[in-house]
């Protein structure tokens, strides 16, 4: 029988979530999603909306986690976050995209955890 491995992206978004409180963001909504995409996490931070990308490995052998938040994927993420402002009549907020970039340990350890505030702004193409 094969032996299951543990969800590595919620364990990641996990680590992500309660780095972010920590820090005095609020949670407002987990794996919000939208059509055919998902914005991981978005927060609250002093009157600021804050969706964020977590990317989670386990080795570094394709490179660092961040680097898989490509145009296409910030593209995707304007969409959502889009129309979570729209559906929320919160279209005036302020609101940046942040990415959360997580590296564990083949035991699933928490090895690093870098918060990238500002990752990328909205994409002309969504506004």
């Amino acid at each position: 029988m094969r032996r299951s491995l543990p969800n590595i992206a919620k364990i990641g978004e996990t680590f992500a979530a309660e780095h972010l409180k920590a820090q005095g963001y609020q949670i407002l909504v987990q794996n919000y999603r939208f059509q055919r995409g998902e914005i991981d996490l978005i927060a609250q931070q002093d009157k600021r909306i804050v969706f964020v990308e977590v990317k989670t490995r386990r080795s570094l052998k394709y490179g660092l986690p961040q680097y898989a938040v490509t145009e296409q994927k910030q593209r995707q993420i304007s969409k959502i976050a889009l129309a979570y402002l729209q559906t929320q009549n919160m279209l005036d907020v302020p609101c940046r995209f942040d990415v959360i970039a997580i590296h564990l340990s083949p035991q699933f350890e928490l090895l690093r955890l870098e918060q990238i505030e500002n990752a990328f702004d909205f994409l002309p193409e969504t506004i």
